[in-house]
């Protein structure tokens, strides 16, 4: 089980810190916090919106609603009080860079555990389609190599979809400045689990 992120009164001060480069969205703050831990803690409403209230409460931060959402700005006390904790809030940032680290490690112990799974489940199968692999009589070399060579060519347009998908995918995110530490892990272990278990069908 992941640690809690946040020790008493930091999440309040970094919900100050995030609304200093302008108005946001609750909706917003929670997004802006998830990416900050490159998407390994995500608040949930009922965490966040009681602090931006006590915050409103306290003339921190000012609330203007707006339709169906309401926007929050840090008032003139709100900035004071983040000026005068800048120590604190480098603390935390220092905080937050060491939890992110933790975090990535221990999801990507979870990614390999499930990677692991999925390796024996992907070697089973492949035994099992060895068992049940009964020579027709009267079948010739070359029969199976057509067929073999049908089946390599299966392998290939799924390696180049995979491939383009996941490029449009990486680029999308890149344009965004979205492409976190953790993807990149992630594929690293998905593909270095995937090749030993497709190479032990080869044999």
């Amino acid at each position: 089980m992941m640690a809690p992120v946040f020790a008493h009164g930091q999440l309040r001060l970094y919900l100050l810190s995030l609304l200093e480069s302008g108005p946001k969205h609750g909706y917003e703050l929670i997004t802006d916090l998830s990416d900050r831990f490159g998407g390994t803690y995500r608040p949930s409403p009922g965490t966040v919106y009681p602090r931006l209230a006590r915050l409103e409460e306290e003339g921190l931060v000012v609330r203007v609603d707006e339709e169906r959402k309401s926007t929050y700005a840090l008032t003139a006390a709100g900035r004071a009080e983040l000026e005068a904790r800048r120590g604190d809030l480098a603390s935390l940032e220092e905080g937050i860079a060491e939890s992110v680290r933790e975090r990535a490690a221990e999801v990507r112990d979870d990614v390999r555990g499930s990677m692991r799974g999925l390796r024996a489940d992907l070697a089973a199968a492949a035994q099992r389609a060895r068992a049940e692999a009964v020579p027709h009589t009267g079948s010739t070399s070359t029969d199976t190599r057509t067929a073999s060579h049908v089946r390599w060519a299966d392998a290939e347009v799924m390696l180049q979809r995979f491939r383009d998908e996941i490029r449009a995918d990486l680029r999308k995110a890149d344009a965004q400045g979205k492409v976190e530490q953790l993807t990149v892990e992630t594929l690293r272990t998905v593909l270095d689990t995937a090749l030993t278990a497709v190479r032990g069908t080869l044999r």
